[in-house]
């Protein structure tokens, strides 16, 4: 479906026929583009950058490039096409038409979850607004602004359905999105890992690769709902977010390409060496990975959940790729988990499936980020390098669930408390670490120009040389 880049807001959802919501959203409008000047992007909102533009949903005009200025953005409204007879896919509902309007009973269940998922979208354009300032190339500063603009897009997909579907609590929500902010003392952000400090590429890499990742799968997630505009709504969604994650993954890989061109030239394993010639050394790599990895595990929320029970049974949120299960209702069955054992040990419980869908899902994560771990060993492996990047386990560094606070390894096995502590700074970036990385954070602009801590990408973006002018900065 082509969407109509005549209108003040563009669209395929037929807003000109509605103009109560049009006329709400045109209001909603200038306090974005408000918050986008002051919040968005430090430094850069008159240049112009090579970015790609949804013209229709489907697979040949949901990615139309050009040059444009991000203020002038054409953000817009944009869901998946409908389908026809639409039913019901898991929990006590399925079977059921899907709901075009919300149901009565689940109104202040829906409207937190969309306002969970819209809260971060903002949040991490705010994280990363200084970033531009020390862009290791024009080619990486092109693709943060790309993610930058999806994101501010993505919270115009949930405000859509705040004030379409939610009256005057939702246009109230849709304030209180551009109110608070990340980090803010007094108002922060909903989801401790969006109040996280983004100031250097290094985590700004492990963000998109991780907990944009997160976001993969919370997306996912909502798409099975059976509230049809919202699951339509993260259905379109997730084809842009694709495109965050492979900065991540290639942004980690060329970090790592780097490191070991320069251990190569140094003749040397040795951190400290790497460090002074101004890389990034494999084990500081590995303690970022550890730091963002067990962030983002706390986004999906605690093992054990009867929230997420009560989404799944009501329809409203279900399992990433949901048809991949044989039950999707899941009413009487039960799914073992690792718990503490209140010995300094591990036990198994058996907990009602239902009350286990965060754990199910943040499992599938798991699995999905190992896949760019191997490339980036392979990498390694092949430059005849002794070392090997590694997930921490799920249990490492938690502040949300049954393993919270507690004195965990990454390699998952209970310590000593004092020992922990002493051993966290082996384990997590010390300051000494970030000092470092920052120190290397000298902004790039030159075309094809890469900082020196950084390997080039492979290629360029929709078939251009890496060497293109992708940014042209105002003079």
């Amino acid at each position: 479906m082509a969407i109509n880049y005549q209108e003040r807001i563009p669209n395929n959802v037929d807003l000109s026929s509605d103009r109560r919501l049009q006329r709400a959203l045109e209001h909603w409008q200038p306090k974005f583009l408000d918050w986008w000047m002051e919040l968005g992007p430090e430094g850069f909102q008159a240049a112009d950058v090579y970015l790609r533009t949804a013209t229709s949903v489907d697979a040949k005009g949901w990615a139309t490039y050009g040059a444009v200025k991000m203020p002038d953005y054409r953000w817009g409204i944009f869901l998946a096409d409908r389908v026809e007879d639409r039913r019901i896919g898991f929990g006590d509902n399925m079977g059921e038409p899907a709901w075009q309007q919300v149901p009565g009973e689940h109104r202040a269940t829906l409207r937190r979850l969309i306002v969970t998922q819209g809260d971060t979208e903002p949040a991490s354009v705010e994280q990363q607004r200084l970033l531009g300032l020390t862009c290791p190339s024009l080619y990486d500063l092109r693709n943060l602004f790309q993610v930058n603009v999806e994101e501010g897009r993505h919270l115009w997909a949930m405000v859509y359905l705040l004030h379409a579907h939610f009256g005057r609590d939702g246009r109230e929500e849709a304030e209180q999105l551009l109110a608070r902010h990340s980090g803010d003392s007094d108002n922060p952000r909903i989801l401790g890992t969006f109040n996280e400090p983004i100031s250097d590429w290094l985590s700004f890499f492990m963000f998109t690769y991780f907990t944009d990742r997160d976001g993969k799968y919370q997306l996912k997630s909502l798409a099975e709902s059976g509230f049809d505009p919202l699951a339509r709504t993260c259905q379109f969604m997730l084809t842009e977010e694709a495109h965050h994650m492979f900065v991540g993954e290639t942004g980690i890989g060329r970090v790592v390409k780097r490191c070991l061109e320069l251990m190569k030239e140094l003749g040397t394993d040795d951190p400290a060496a790497v460090r002074r010639a101004g890389g990034i050394d494999l084990p500081t790599i590995q303690r970022y990975m550890n730091f963002w990895f067990s962030s983002s595990l706390d986004l999906f929320g605690a093992d054990i959940s009867s929230n997420a029970a009560t989404s799944f049974a009501a329809g409203l949120k279900g399992r990433p790729d949901e048809t991949r299960y044989e039950d999707h209702v899941e009413a009487d069955t039960v799914t073992k988990l690792p718990v503490p054992d209140g010995k300094g040990g591990v036990t198994e419980e058996e907990v009602p499936t239902r009350n286990a869908m965060n754990y199910i899902t943040r499992s599938a994560y798991i699995r999905d980020c190992e896949i760019g771990v191997k490339r980036w060993n392979r990498t390694i492996e092949k430059a005849g390098a002794d070392f090997q990047l590694t997930l921490p386990s799920e249990r490492f560094n938690r502040k949300i669930g049954a393993w919270a606070g507690l004195p965990i390894t990454p390699e998952g096995k209970f310590t000593d408390p004092e020992k922990h502590a002493a051993m966290i700074g082996e384990w997590l970036p010390t300051e000494a670490d970030r000092q470092h990385v920052r120190g290397l954070m000298v902004q790039v602009t030159d075309p094809g120009k890469m900082a020196s801590w950084i390997a080039p990408p492979d290629r360029g973006i929709n078939n251009l040389p890496v060497e293109y002018e992708y940014v042209h900065l105002a003079n």
